[in-house]
């Protein structure tokens, strides 16, 4: 093997996006960055970084240089934390590109539940001016509490977007600490759920889903909220159990929801025009704004992605360590 051969940094990417993003991406490559796009595996399989959100056993297996799987969004689903245990010698880590977008999305939900825009839109629309002049479910943010369940790059944009509202803030993170915390945001341990929960006003879920977080907000802790409180969800649907959600928002315990992550899926492209998001009727309640998995999308997304994982790429080319490790223990 020659000098230069050493020095080459061999990428595996078999799931590209199409047209100018891919472009973008490979304009931003360092020189020493060697790239295979093929669906196929390459023969012989040499690579030492496969980029893959979901990757078979057989990319993971194939190449004895493999040392880095990069996930080209942010998460870990469960299929790949569950491959990827097998092979802690790998190291694994994603892309925060998007958390501008989430973090705007869950905003634009807070503000449209909070203001119940949407049946004012649907009702105008037909020349229905009735909610005008019917008692006002509106309700005001400033000086009211907010609590984000989950303080990485998302739930620190949220953090910082409510306190310029005029909100009180609140989060809870994994570890209390860290010298990222925001000094008039109070963040706290998972231990402080049920004492944190009375106060908040607004509960806004960033979490990542893993075994601790699924389910972790149940009929018990949606019933600790203040009357009316506010719900938004930009983590995974089943970190707030179904159920117990659907029932506080149709009894009015739950003053109103955003909800951008969901229950159920399409299966396939044929489903996508057919596919309920919930076995319960969240589309009937008007005190829900429902939003199709798009928060983390915006016209530059898929450039910002793939400026990011470039970015990420020419790191490893020039030797510096990698952000955005993920732990596969915790999942996150």
């Amino acid at each position: 093997m020659t000098e230069q051969e050493r020095r080459v940094l061999s990428v595996y990417y078999p799931d590209p996006p199409p047209g100018a993003p891919l472009r973008f991406f490979q304009r931003s490559l360092h020189e020493s960055v060697a790239i295979g796009f093929d669906s196929d595996l390459p023969s012989p399989a040499n690579y030492h970084i496969l980029v893959a959100g979901r990757p078979t056993r057989e990319q993971i297996e194939a190449s004895s240089r493999l040392h880095t799987l990069i996930i080209p969004w942010a998460g870990l689903p469960l299929v790949t934390r569950d491959l990827m245990r097998e092979h802690p010698q790998i190291a694994v880590h994603n892309l925060h590109h998007n958390a501008p977008e989430t973090a705007e999305m869950a905003l634009a939900l807070l503000l449209a539940a909070a203001k119940r825009i949407v049946p004012m839109d649907q009702r105008l629309r037909k020349g229905d001016w009735s909610l005008r002049y019917q008692p006002d479910h509106t309700q005001l943010l400033e000086g009211r509490t907010a609590l984000t369940l989950g303080y990485g790059e998302i739930g620190r944009r949220v953090a910082r977007m409510c306190l310029g509202l005029g909100m009180r803030v609140m989060a809870i993170r994994r570890q209390a600490g860290g010298e990222e915390n925001l000094a008039q945001v109070s963040v706290h341990g998972p231990d402080d759920l049920h004492n944190l929960l009375p106060e908040a006003d607004a509960l806004i879920v960033c979490l990542p889903l893993t075994e601790a977080t699924e389910g972790w907000i149940g009929k018990a802790e949606l019933e600790l909220l203040p009357g009316e409180a506010l719900l938004v969800n930009v983590g995974r649907g089943v970190i707030v159990e179904e159920q117990a959600l659907y029932e506080a928002l149709k009894s009015g315990a739950l003053g109103a929801a955003g909800l951008d992550v969901w229950y159920q899926y399409p299966a396939d492209e044929a489903a996508r025009r057919q596919t309920m998001p919930s076995t319960f009727a969240f589309h009937e309640l008007e005190n829900v704004v429902l939003s199709p998995h798009r928060a983390g999308s915006s016209t530059a997304s898929q450039l910002r992605r793939m400026g990011a994982l470039a970015a990420l790429l020419n790191a490893a080319a020039e030797g510096q360590s990698l952000p955005n490790r993920v732990d596969i223990t915790i999942g996150y």
